[in-house]
This record gives structure tokens, sequence and C-alpha cells, in this order.
């Protein structure tokens, strides 16, 4: 598996690179984001760990850049670790947020949770489409592809998230159960992340994200997609 780490302050990349190839993953480093966006074009790493504060463009352009073609998991790694950080860094389409400093076994569980969920997840989904009602998901293209013809584009989170619901629709999933099966049980995430990306979710396949009608939210129980 090859990884790129991102991230202008060199003690810091040194020591992350040092824990990656000890576990025998493939690392590659820059520290600044243009160099990031050509060698994640140039070279196609499984994951890119990647930090916010950085001169010129930050991580948060950069992950906004990368989403624009590509799919592959994101980590942020950053002093920032306030939640309003965190939201937008997940918003742009990041798998994970781990706030500096941190402990060096943390950094390897979250990348090999990451990296599990985006094998597992590609294992499962990438032989067929799934569709409920006027809704069609293509797992090759990552997108949602509507009746009338039109696309969107989903970031690798809002495709998983989206997709365990459609795979269950007409039932009721809850907080728990859907952080373990889109962001993995060892994943602990922040109270309102689900939301968050329900919000995303809503305003691209709802034509009224206020007044939803398929991607429905069953108050104190959880979310569900209704069935056509």
């Amino acid at each position: 598996m090859r990884i790129l780490v991102v991230d202008d302050d060199a003690p810091s990349v040194k020591m992350s690179s040092f824990l990656l190839r000890e576990e025998g993953y493939e690392v590659t480093s820059t520290d600044n984001g243009l160099a990031a966006l050509q060698l994640v074009e140039r070279e196609a790493p499984d994951l890119v760990i990647l930090d916010v504060m950085m001169p010129g463009l930050d991580g948060f352009e950069v992950c906004r850049r990368i989403r624009q073609k590509a799919d592959v998991p994101i980590i942020f790694l950053s002093a920032k670790g306030e939640t309003a950080d965190k939201v937008t860094g997940l918003e742009l389409g990041a798998d994970d947020y781990l706030a500096k400093p941190f402990e060096p076994s943390e950094l390897l569980a979250r990348v090999k949770a990451v990296m599990r969920r985006s094998e597992i997840f590609a294992l499962e989904d990438t032989q067929s489409q799934l569709t409920v009602g006027d809704i069609t998901l293509d797992p090759v293209s990552n997108r949602a592809i509507f009746a009338d013809e039109r696309t969107v584009d989903l970031t690798p989170i809002e495709f998983r998230l989206l997709h365990c619901l459609m795979r269950n629709a007409g039932r009721i999933l809850g907080h728990d159960l859907l952080m373990s099966a889109v962001w993995g049980y060892d994943y602990e995430g922040y109270s309102n992340q689900i939301a968050v990306y329900v919000r995303r979710l809503r305003l691209k396949i709802e034509e009224e994200p206020d007044h939803p009608k398929f991607l429905l939210t069953v108050r104190g129980l959880g979310y569900k997609v209704e069935r056509a």
C-alpha cells in the first residue's frame, strides 16, 4: 500500500513516515499542497495523510481539489482540533481527522481502519449498481444517477452512507449502526457527524433539502431511506 504524507513540519513527516514504513507501507512525502496534487495524479497513492495548516494551499483546499478528481482515502492531521475544523475537513470529503499531538498507535489504528473500510467496501460494491426509487448508485463512478439521467458526484463517505441506507431501504438505522457500517467499529466520531453528511446528501439528491422525501430523519431513532 502506498501512502502520501503531506506536511510542512519536517519532524512530524519523519515520525509519521518511519511509523508507516515500519508497518510495511510504501511512503512518499512532500511539504506543500501543489506538489501533493501532482503526486496524487502521478502516483495514485492508496491513502493521503494531509496536514491542514501549510503555506500556500492549505490542507482543506488540497482535499477539495483531490476530491474533484479522485476518491483516494484522506486522513487529516492537524494541530487544529476544534469540532468546527473537524466538520470542515469531513465535509470536504476526508475519511478521518486526527488532532496533533497524537499517539503513534492511534495514527496506525486510524490508517488501518480507513484502509480496511476502503478495501472491504470496494470488494462488496464494485460489482453491481443499487437502485431504490428514482436513484441508482454506481459504485464504479461514485455517483448517484437519477431516473431522468441527471447525475451527482458523491464523496466516498457520502457514497458509503447512502449505500448503507439504500441497501436497508424502509428500515430505521440508528447512529451506532451507521457509524459502525460507514466509519468502522473502532471509529469514534463526534455527535453530529452523521447529521452533517445526511445534510450534504440531501443537498445533492433531494428536490427540497429542507423537506426531504427520500432520506428521512426519524426523531430519536436515526435515519431511513423511504421506499418508492
